[in-house]
């Protein structure tokens, strides 16, 4: 009688999704250690960009929140992340990358206290994203005409892998000046040639427009409290300013100066949030002329006026993103 051999097919998807689960375990364990409260903590003085969450509570609300280029790996739990109208909804072993500098809502959808969600976020160099677009896929693709806002995709073994040994370089300061930045650039290599490689080629990011405004709104991003004239970005674009106009809103979905306004409501918030603050001292620190104006454009984006807002945020810190 013949024995019938094994699938191996089988036997090879289950040994990885078996190592999968080790290495993100052992994510969700470093994690849980570097965030032993509710909230996220900014790690970026000791590695830039970085930064790791936990949440015990399902979010009743969306988080408002405002992202630069960035990366998140999730080792446990999930959430979604709403951008105009896309909603993204993702979990264990996922990651997504956010291409472009971009107000968002968060919303922890799983998670528990024995169990709560747990992630990482890296805040990508775009200038750097866009050269290693430009490396990779030399010959490029064709640029589609839908901008998409998020790419979603499943989180390797490797990928996983280097998401630990990036955490892992917090404990030594030669590890974090001089691996570090090899382990970021393997992480932005490993999403690159990932599935959702293709997608982030397609829509333009290693495309001259498509960097040309990202260089813009890192100027928007670095000058939000200046006052701006459309003509002058367009020119920073080396672009005429009907063509800006048409890029900028085709990339983020806003015109230059909703995005200016976003910008300027978001530090408001996270002024009065980190020191003392009046929302009027806030108001004219972020470029606001009329308080009124930013009391009503407050009150609109957040739905509370700004001292309701900023006192419900410091009785539920994790509604901070």
């Amino acid at each position: 009688m013949k024995i019938k051999d094994p699938d191996t097919s089988v036997v090879s998807s289950d040994l990885h999704t078996h190592a999968l689960d080790i290495e993100t375990s052992k994510l969700a364990h470093v994690i849980s250690t570097l965030a032993p409260h509710e909230g996220t903590v900014d790690l970026s003085k000791h590695i830039p960009g970085l930064h790791v969450s936990r949440y015990s509570y399902i979010t009743p609300d969306t988080i408002k929140t405002f992202f630069s280029t960035s990366l998140i790996i999730v080792a446990q739990g999930a959430k979604a992340i709403t951008i105009e109208n896309n909603i993204f909804s993702f979990g264990k072993s996922h990651m997504i990358l956010l291409p472009i500098a971009l107000p968002l809502d968060i919303q922890i959808t799983e998670t528990s206290l024995s169990h709560p969600y747990l992630g990482i976020k890296l805040e990508l160099d775009p200038q750097k994203l866009s050269e290693l677009v430009l490396k990779l896929r030399p010959v490029g693709l064709s640029p589609v005409r839908q901008q998409t806002k998020g790419h979603i995709a499943d989180a390797d073994v490797s990928m996983i892998n280097a998401a630990i040994r990036l955490l892992e370089c917090l404990q030594n300061e030669e590890d974090r000046t001089t691996i570090a930045p090899l382990i970021l650039e393997e992480i932005m290599i490993r999403v690159l040639r990932s599935p959702i490689g293709v997608s982030i080629a397609e829509t333009g990011f290693g495309e001259v427009e498509v960097q040309r405004i990202a260089k813009v709104i890192d100027w928007l991003r670095e000058n939000f409290s200046q006052p701006i004239k459309v003509a002058e970005l367009a020119e920073l674009a080396h672009m005429s300013p009907s063509s800006f106009h048409v890029h900028f809103k085709s990339v983020t979905s806003m015109s230059p100066l909703q995005y200016q306004k976003t910008l300027r409501l978001h530090e408001a918030r996270r002024l009065m949030l980190a020191n003392p603050l009046d929302a009027n001292t806030a108001c004219r620190l972020v470029g606001y002329i009329s308080d009124s104006q930013f009391s009503r454009d407050y009150s609109r984006f957040f739905g509370n006026p700004p001292s309701r807002d900023i006192a419900r945020l410091r009785q539920n810190p994790q509604m901070v993103e």
